[in-house]
């Protein structure tokens, strides 16, 4: 047996002791609707449900998005910062910020968007954002993260959020990220 079978044994076997015990992931499909006028998405959750809509504003100054359930009820609003260094977007409930998402100018060699929520919970969201594939970590442990890689369709990817984040602010900032990233016409 080579040295680094016997080594990546040996950290099956102390993981396997460890009985350490990963909570339920909640997922969710996020797809851009692609015939429609400003950026609207569908959110289903596993089954294939429809669970969230978002309705872009066609005819705003930035982007504006309001984050809504099934009934209308607006549950988050984005909103574009014109006058920022670089591209930062608002997340707002009840006319309260609750985020500001920004993405990190100085970073050479990747990318990088900070979620700055109130207190010292906020969020670093890094990986490859062209390909949709990429993670949300809170003080280095990560919490959601977002794949494309069970997905063939365009602009559809998955979203698994741990129980200890609040979805709508997660799938909010994936969303920001999509428009940062993947601006169609811009």
């Amino acid at each position: 047996m080579s040295r680094n079978t016997a080594d990546a044994d040996e950290v099956y076997a102390k993981r396997a002791a460890a009985d350490v015990v990963f909570p339920p992931m909640t997922r969710y499909v996020l797809r851009q609707d692609w015939l429609s006028f400003g950026d609207d998405y569908t959110i289903r959750d596993a089954e294939g449900r429809d669970v969230y809509v978002v309705d872009g504003r066609v005819l705003s100054l930035g982007d504006k998005l309001s984050f809504q359930d099934l009934q209308g009820r607006e549950l988050a609003f984005i909103s574009q910062r014109l006058l920022a260094w670089g591209p930062t977007y608002e997340i707002s409930r009840d006319g309260q910020v609750v985020a500001l998402v920004k993405k990190s100018v100085f970073t050479f060699f990747r990318c990088e968007f900070t979620v700055d929520v109130p207190g010292p919970d906020d969020l670093v969201a890094e990986g490859d954002f062209w390909e949709h594939e990429y993670q949300f970590t809170r003080g280095g442990r990560a919490v959601a993260s977002v794949s494309k890689r069970f997905f063939s369709w365009t602009d559809t990817y998955g979203v698994e959020t741990t129980p200890e984040v609040d979805d709508v602010l997660i799938l909010a900032s994936a969303v920001v990220i999509d428009l940062c990233c993947h601006a169609k016409g811009r």
